[in-house]
């Protein structure tokens, strides 16, 4: 059965030969004949040497595939994000069982040393957020994740404590915090105000633009990596832009399909420093990819975006 996020996707493969678009396309694209593109731009982890591709995956419902589809078609997405120089990986525990094929393929020699790898705790409860330390451990194959996020800020007064004993004592590289529900922008900016943390991850997009109005500047101010989810809000961006036919001035900031549209917006976004983008298509991948090069909207064209979405 086609979907809307399908339809979208599949046009904007057709869409590529595109002014501009060709010099940044994916060669699953067109043909391996073609040259290897420039590696995915990369923005710093503020106050570090450390920079992220400004492209990323996020895995927490791709996973839950696994025991339906198996494991190769995350495979195919994280080649696809490392074969144009992307590394971010985002993950949410999930079953022993899920997270132990998902461990596999994080494991698998041809990604050894190249992925950073997001982690989270999303329980209730001190002793069930360490054991969901110990399983982000056992995921990774490794004493130190790269970053350890709570999610959703779910009992943060519990773990927090506990997350911080866990970067000093090398166990995690960064530590942060997520939301991706607006009514919670409140306490989260105020988390940000008063404790030390490295990374925030919040929802964003050309239709759930509210973070721009505080969180992402006081990142900026506070100098704080952003990672980005709900780009295209759980897949109902696609639904209300079915059928639609994407604007001729789009093409100003090299877009090429609806999917573009919402990443480009995202970032155009100076704080912004990846947005996670979930799928299990290595088209798909591709066309994320490809959000990368080219123009971004400025600022009036970013108003202009946000006018046209709304109303539809």
């Amino acid at each position: 059965m086609t979907t809307p996020s399908d339809t979208t996707r599949r046009e904007f493969l057709m869409g590529l030969a595109g002014a501009g678009a060709v010099l940044a396309a994916p060669r699953s694209v067109f043909g391996s004949a073609l040259p290897v593109q420039e590696a995915l731009p990369a923005r710093p982890i503020p106050g570090t040497e450390e920079t992220l591709p400004i492209v990323g995956f996020g895995s927490s419902k791709p996973v839950l595939e696994i025991p339906t589809e198996g494991t190769e078609p995350l495979f195919g997405v994280i080649r696809m994000l490392l074969e144009y120089g992307g590394r971010v990986v985002d993950t949410s525990p999930r079953t022993p069982e899920i997270d132990a094929a998902f461990g596999e393929v994080l494991a698998a020699p041809e990604f050894s040393g190249r992925l950073f790898v997001a982690t989270k705790i999303n329980t209730d409860g001190e002793a069930a957020g360490i054991e969901q330390m110990r399983q982000n451990q056992r995921l990774v194959g490794s004493r130190t994740v790269d970053l350890l996020e709570v999610e959703s800020m779910r009992d943060l007064d519990v773990h927090w404590p506990n997350v911080l004993r866990w970067k000093d004592s090398g166990e995690a590289r960064y530590i942060g915090v997520t939301t991706s529900s607006i009514p919670q922008h409140e306490a989260f900016e105020s988390f940000m105000r008063t404790q030390s943390l490295d990374f925030v991850q919040v929802n964003y997009s050309v239709l759930e633009p509210d973070a721009e109005d505080r969180l992402l500047p006081l990142a900026q101010d506070l100098g704080l990596a952003v990672l980005i989810n709900r780009p295209f809000m759980n897949g109902s961006y696609f639904g209300r832009v079915s059928g639609r036919e994407l604007p001729e001035w789009a093409a100003e900031f090299d877009c090429t399909s609806w999917a573009q549209f919402s990443l480009k917006y995202i970032l155009a976004h100076p704080a912004v420093t990846c947005a996670l983008t979930e799928t299990t298509n290595p088209d798909h991948m591709a066309e994320n990819i490809g959000t990368a090069f080219g123009r971004l909207p400025d600022e009036a064209t970013k108003r202009r975006m946000r006018d046209l979405v709304q109303d539809f």
